[in-house]
């Protein structure tokens, strides 16, 4: 096994162990960016200087008989909206371009502090709110599994490059999917951690509309669970600058009631049957592994998903819609997106009606955690359709529609503040980028042409929701499902 199809945790016990020097990998993860990226762009800057010299004082201390640390030696990429001192945190807006920020994320200390090795930086949609990964500044991210289909958003770059062996691990964000999504286009897993246990919402605004606050969370990629408890470990805990933000012991086993609720199509919108099987086959990994597994429906995924859309809508319309907010343009794309999909949005324009939403999440997350009393993990799909063709979310206010009903249980765990896995179970074979549900794809595209990209593969899985601060559990139940199914990753461009 090469330094790039290693998982994190076994480069860092071979860094720890001697057996090899973070230099050597870090040098052929950098070998590995040259190679595969302009075919990806995934990773809009490379941090080659500071990576070596990062490894290299890395490899003199653990000779000099210092601990490497338990991420000692590890390649990872940062989101373009993580502040890490290295290079600009840009949030793909060209205006940002010379952004350098002052000071890392605390959670990036924690991270640097635990030896692990930043080699680029990881590609988003400018400010991240389209679930795909494309800007004005740095460019398209191409879905290496099928070109002609979209890589997720909005951590799509951090995706990508850990899926194609760029670095070991990316660190991203989720506020409507945004880890797991991309992940799960990519072949990867993500954890979306609870609110408040990783600090520091990306900050593109001051102050933070309510829902940035309490629905968006920094996370970790990688290519195994194992990997992503051994992040999560370094990166969760409190920080001063953010107030949300909480300290609660990292645990690593889970030792309750194995019983998990399958929603095979949660709220009854309809599921592709290619993902209707993924789920059943994730649900007969947990039964083969001692799990008691039951088809049921969590509550309310209907009013759920509808709240943070209107939510998430109406908080963020003054900032992309209003001329002065950022001092420079924001993205054709971004705002075209955004447009189109308030179109199909009840906003929350009265004060009773802002206000009512957010009392109606209490409501839901009481129903919740009863639920997850009974059935502690709930697994269901990352998104009920096919990745769709590019272009597809700008062809109109049906497709952004559309998209946000494929997404349904995606969002509820935004909605809730919930931890929440995307683990692969293998991969499907697939002759073209299909039509979602009767809306047609953009004219001119491959998808409109009845073609994909060369192999047609696409990566399947699925999600697992914990209760609050559940991370072990849910990490456990995708443990389990993980070890049911051959890794499709790290893979090559098609």
């Amino acid at each position: 096994m090469t330094f790039t199809e290693m998982p994190a945790s076994e480069i860092a016990a071979g860094v720890r162990a001697g057996r090899f020097t973070a230099s050597a990998v870090v040098e052929a993860h950098l070998t590995r960016i040259a190679a595969v990226n302009p075919s990806v762009n995934a990773v809009t800057v490379t941090l080659d200087a500071r990576a070596r010299s990062c490894a290299a004082a890395l490899d003199d201390r653990i000779a000099s008989g210092h601990e490497a640390g338990p991420l000692g030696g590890v390649p990872i990429t940062v989101k373009e909206n993580i502040d890490l001192t290295w290079s600009a945190t840009t949030s793909g807006l060209p205006f940002a371009a010379g952004a350098v920020p002052a000071a890392n994320a605390t959670f990036v200390d924690r991270l640097l502090a635990a030896g692990a090795i930043p080699v680029g930086r990881g590609n988003m949609p400018d400010i991240g709110l389209r679930w795909d990964t494309d800007n004005d500044l740095f460019g398209r991210t191409i879905n290496p599994w099928d070109p002609a289909r979209v890589p997720g958003g909005s951590s799509g770059g951090d995706a990508v490059a850990v899926a194609t062996g760029m670095a070991a691990a990316g660190i991203g964000n989720d506020y409507g999917g945004s880890l797991r999504l991309p992940a799960h286009a990519a072949g990867i897993v993500a954890l979306r951690p609870s609110a408040g246990r990783v600090a520091g919402p990306s900050r593109i605004v001051e102050p933070l509309p309510m829902s940035l606050q309490q629905m968006a969370v920094n996370g970790p990629l990688a290519r195994s669970v194992d990997d992503l408890d051994l992040l999560f470990g370094v990166m969760h805990g409190a920080d001063d600058g953010d107030p949300l933000s909480v300290t609660v012991p990292h645990l690593s086993e889970y030792n309750g009631i194995r019983r998990a609720a399958v929603t095979v199509d949660p709220a009854g919108w309809g599921v592709d049957p290619v993902v209707a099987g993924a789920v059943r086959s994730a649900a007969d990994a947990l039964a083969a592994a001692g799990w008691e597994v039951e088809e049921v429906s969590p509550p309310a995924v209907d009013r759920c998903a509808t709240l943070w859309r209107q939510l998430s809508s109406t908080e963020n319309a003054p900032m992309l819609l209003t001329p002065g907010v950022f001092p420079g343009p924001l993205s054709e794309g971004t705002v075209r997106y955004f447009r189109d999909n308030i179109a199909g949005v009840e906003l929350l324009d009265t004060s009773a009606a802002y206000q009512g939403a957010w009392a109606e999440r209490f409501v839901h997350a009481a129903a919740w955690r009863a639920f997850h009393a009974r059935y502690p993990v709930v697994v269901g799909p990352v998104t009920t359709q096919a990745m769709p063709p590019i272009g597809y979310d700008l062809s109109g206010p049906a497709a952004a529609t559309e998209l946000w009903r494929s997404h349904r249980l995606l969002v509820t765990a935004n909605f809730l503040g919930l931890p929440a896995v995307a683990v692969p179970t293998g991969v499907a074979e697939l002759p073209g980028a299909a039509e979602m549900s009767g809306v047609a794809a953009p004219a001119g595209t491959a998808a409109a042409a009845g073609t994909a990209g060369p192999g047609g593969r696409r990566p399947l899985g699925v999600q697992v929701i914990a209760g609050l601060n559940g991370e072990h559990v849910a990490l456990a139940a995708a443990r389990d499902i993980e070890a049911a199914f051959p890794a499709v990753t790290p893979i090559n461009p098609s």
